[in-house]
């Protein structure tokens, strides 16, 4: 397997000077000791920074509500986990045995805060240059390819948007279940709209997917017009 050093130099394009900023970073709390949480602290800042001074860039014209969306979508859970699976992280991380045998090197939330405290230790151990430039190596494609703001209105945006347009409350979301191993759950949602008598479901792998899934539901039997 390839060294945390090495791993860092071929997917990140970034070798530390510090490598014990590298070892916490990888360093889930399971295993003790210094951990990666406080790093995770300053790469979820210095990551919203640089996307937002990308965005600003490439969109010029977007207003402020767009520019919240296209941002929400790049540094959210599910993406940064994305991120992290294409460059093998969950191979570098040290945790626990007990959290790796349950599979805690795959799971999302893991692997999206291991991303993170990658980007903080690279902010102390190079500065922000080197870690804007790390980020935007990892999410070039991504930035290259946004999508047109009309789809960025997502389902439960849409549907509130509907129900506000008609004077009545914002609908309900309950989590039903969450199902399968804990690296790989399926959650199961119902959204509520009292008003309309109306009650749907939806499935997804985070609840905030089976949430979209539901008003998505939703909104195909109201019509959504």
């Amino acid at each position: 397997m390839t060294g945390p050093a090495d791993w860092s130099s071929r997917y990140l394009g970034y070798r530390f000077v510090d490598e014990r900023l590298l070892e916490q970073a990888l360093t889930h709390r399971s295993a003790g000791g210094a951990h990666n949480e406080r790093l995770e602290f300053l790469g979820d800042a210095v990551l919203g920074m640089v996307i937002a001074k990308a965005l600003y860039e490439l969109k010029p014209v977007a207003r402020e509500g767009a520019l919240s969306r296209y941002r929400s979508r790049l540094v959210r859970k599910e993406t940064l986990a994305e991120v992290a699976r294409r460059v093998e992280l969950g191979g570098q991380l040290r945790m626990g045995a007990g959290e790796h045998r349950s599979g805690g090197h795959q799971r999302s939330a893991v692997l999206a805060d291991a991303l993170e405290a990658l980007f903080g230790a690279v902010l102390l151990d190079g500065g922000i240059d080197d870690a804007a430039q790390v980020i935007q190596r990892l999410y070039a494609d991504r930035l290259q390819a946004l999508p047109a703001e009309a789809e960025l209105v997502d389902a439960k945006t849409s549907l509130q948007e509907y129900l506000q347009a008609r004077g009545l409350p914002p609908p309900d979301y309950e989590l039903l279940e969450a199902t399968g191993a804990a690296h790989a759950r399926t959650f199961h949602c119902c959204c509520r709209v009292a008003d309309l008598g109306l009650e749907t479901n939806g499935s997804g792998t985070s609840r905030r997917l089976a949430e979209q899934a539901a008003a998505a539901a939703a909104l195909e039997q109201i019509g959504g017009d």
